[in-house]
């Protein structure tokens, strides 16, 4: 339940378009709901701005079916990530209005158009990095931010990069996605003054050790200002950022 929903849900009691008791039942799944199989957090967007995403990735298509329609009826807008084409279609079933983002791979359920606030520049290394760019930039984009895309500029041909610093200057933050040796935060970091969110991906040969060697390299980054989130967490790196803009007031 979100707040303009809880708000709703307020002003009817107040205006006596429905009773106590029907509020009730609307209110009994606060703060979560029994499935057996998963505790759906329904008060989460109460308490942090967005509702409970799913996490696809290990659940069998029917229990994400089941989390996402219960999580649709209490929330304008719901997530679900790391999810397959056969997820989605199982989730329809439940949910006609969803969505899919087949790069991303994340199902998107929307009621209504977002109000848009904050830019977020979302810049890839390597077209190999796009399914967790796309993570974080649809993510960005439904936490109700704007989004813009750069990809495929990373450290072995760094003019394609240079050559579009002119977005840098209209984003409040900066998500950089890179594999390989990660470089591409470091050199962003250096270049702006604005919070730099580093993804480090698993794509690599086999020294990259799946992601290690960017994430230790992002870790150890010898510019200021970046953040780094966990191996390919594309949903992270959106979510920090959306909170980085929230929290400080930036718009």
């Amino acid at each position: 339940m979100d707040k303009d929903k809880l708000r709703s849900l307020l002003e009817d009691i107040q205006s006596g378009t429905i009773n106590v008791d029907k509020a009730m039942e609307e209110l009994k799944i606060l703060p979560y709901e029994d499935l057996g199989f998963a505790k759906i957090d329904h008060h989460r967007s109460l308490r942090n701005g967005f509702p409970e995403v799913i996490f696809s990735q290990g659940k069998t298509k029917e229990q994400v079916k089941m989390i996402m329609e219960k999580l649709a009826k209490q929330n304008r807008h719901v997530l679900a990530t790391r999810a397959g084409e056969e997820i989605f279609q199982e989730v329809q079933k439940a949910v006609p209005q969803a969505i899919y983002h087949e790069t991303a791979r994340v199902i998107e359920y929307r009621a209504e158009p977002a109000k848009k606030s904050g830019n977020i520049l979302v810049i890839s290394a390597g077209t190999a990095d796009l399914p967790v760019a796309e993570e974080a930039a649809v993510t960005a984009s439904a936490m109700g931010h704007n989004v813009e895309r750069l990809y495929d500029v990373g450290v072995a041909g760094i003019h394609r990069l240079i050559d579009k610093q002119g977005l840098f200057l209209s984003a409040r933050v900066i998500i950089v996605v890179a594999g390989m040796e990660g470089a591409l935060a470091s050199v962003v970091a250096g270049l702006v003054d604005k919070p730099v969110v580093a993804v480090p991906t698993s794509t690599g040969y086999g020294a990259s050790f799946h992601g290690l060697a960017a994430l230790l390299a992002m870790l150890n980054s010898c510019a200021a200002g970046i953040g780094v989130v966990n191996i390919d967490n594309g949903f992270g790196a959106a979510s920090l950022a959306s909170t980085i803009i929230k929290s400080g007031g930036l718009t």
